[in-house]
């Protein structure tokens, strides 16, 4: 597993725990993304899935987002993450195939106030998924989005009030909610040296996903 991250001493640490290694990349930088993509599959020898967590998330009124922040949201959350589908593509479409996961938001199929962008730039996730599985499905790539309800964050604390916890709780079927958790890797995973996992992440504050 190779996890590429803005924090680039958060994601040592992660890496360390999961048993995997670790690059420091902005992703609001196409260039360097790419570039730190292409140098993460070639250290590792191939890439067999690419999940894209990244994303940052702000309550901003409609009529007061500006072309910069919208620019902002959609460069990291969909434009980032074509990027990096693009450069894991070229590397497991000619080695037979690979699974691409997108985390998306339930944002982009129900929108929301005060987060038009955020939903534009989720939308535009589901969208690219969609058409990786249409485009790259023959040569045995597999694209799959997945679009999480409303998960507590640390990133998210400073966006939301307790009437809106309240609120979000009351329309969940479980009444409950997610929170992020640490995960621990499979004895499969931590075996699989040769071909690792890509995960690229951005995190910044406030921003959830």
């Amino acid at each position: 597993m190779t996890i590429l991250d803005v924090l680039a001493e958060d994601a040592a640490e992660a890496a360390q725990n999961l048993g995997g290694y670790a690059m420091g990349v902005d992703l609001a930088n196409a260039e360097a993304t790419a570039t730190t993509v292409d140098a993460a599959i070639a250290a590792r020898g191939g890439v067999d899935v690419l999940v894209n967590c990244a994303g940052i998330f702000r309550l901003t009124p409609l009529l007061e987002i500006t072309p910069e922040s919208w620019d902002s949201m959609l460069g990291i959350n969909a434009k980032a993450t074509m990027i990096t589908m693009q450069r894991a593509a070229h590397a497991m479409i000619p080695a037979g195939g690979g699974t691409i996961i997108n985390i998306a938001s339930m944002a982009a199929k129900k929108g929301g106030a005060m987060e038009a962008h955020y939903a534009a730039s989720k939308s535009a996730v589901v969208a690219l998924t969609r058409a990786a599985a249409l485009e790259w499905g023959e040569h045995g790539v597999r694209a799959n989005a997945i679009c999480p309800g409303y998960v507590l964050t640390d990133m998210g604390a400073a966006t939301r009030s307790t009437e809106q916890v309240d609120g979000w709780t009351r329309l969940s079927p479980l009444a409950a909610w997610e929170t992020p958790m640490t995960s621990r890797p499979s004895p499969r995973s931590s075996r699989a040296t040769s071909r690792p996992t890509s995960r690229a992440r951005r995190s910044t504050s406030p921003a959830a996903w």
